[in-house]
C-alpha cells in the first residue's frame, strides 16, 4: 500500500505553478464545493486533498475519478501530459497516511496504492476507454503516467 513514484521524463508540456495556476485550481475548489463542478466527461471530479511533501500544509485539488465502487477511485497523475509529476501524487508518496477525498458532501479518508504492471496496463485500457483526453496525455510525454487506486479507509 504505497505510492511508487515512476521516474520523471525529458518531455511533455511545461505545466507551470505561479500565481494564475493557484487562482484556477481555487476557484475550481470552491465550485465543486457548491456543486457546480462534479463531473468531468461524464466522470465524477473528487477534491483530493494531501499533505504537501515540503511545505507541511494540507493541499486541495480536483482530480477526475473513476469509479471501481462504492469505496474505490483510480486517478490518474498525468499533468496534462507533461514531464514532471504534479505535485499531489508526490505529496501521497511522501504522506501515504494523510491522504482524503471530498465526494458527494462528504470527507473520506483513503489509502492510496500505485498500480503496475498488468494491473496497470488494464487500468489504463479502460481509463482511456472512458475519457479520451488521458490517451493524447500519454502521447505528449516519455514518463509511465502513475495510476493510483484511492480506498476508503474502514
Amino acid at each position: 500500500m504505497t505510492v511508487n513514484l515512476t521516474p520523471q521524463g525529458t518531455r511533455g508540456p511545461t505545466m507551470s505553478g505561479g500565481p494564475l495556476k493557484g487562482v484556477f485550481v481555487g476557484l475550481m475548489v470552491f465550485m465543486h464545493r457548491r456543486g457546480l463542478m462534479n463531473r468531468m466527461d461524464g466522470l465524477p471530479v473528487l477534491l483530493l486533498t494531501t499533505l504537501g511533501a515540503r511545505s507541511g500544509r494540507l493541499r486541495t485539488t480536483p482530480v477526475m475519478a473513476f469509479p471501481e465502487g462504492a469505496d474505490s477511485w483510480l486517478v490518474v497523475a498525468s499533468n496534462g501530459g507533461g514531464a514532471r509529476h504534479p505535485f499531489w501524487v508526490v505529496n501521497m508518496a511522501r504522506n501515504p497516511d494523510d491522504v482524503w477525498i471530498g465526494a458527494e458532501g462528504r470527507k473520506i479518508r483513503v489509502t492510496p496504492t500505485s498500480l503496475d504492471g498488468a494491473e496497470r496496463e488494464e487500468a489504463w485500457a479502460s481509463i482511456v476507454r472512458q475519457s479520451g483526453r488521458f490517451g493524447g496525455y500519454e502521447k505528449k510525454t516519455d514518463r509511465e503516467i502513475p495510476v493510483v487506486r484511492l480506498r476508503a479507509v474502514s
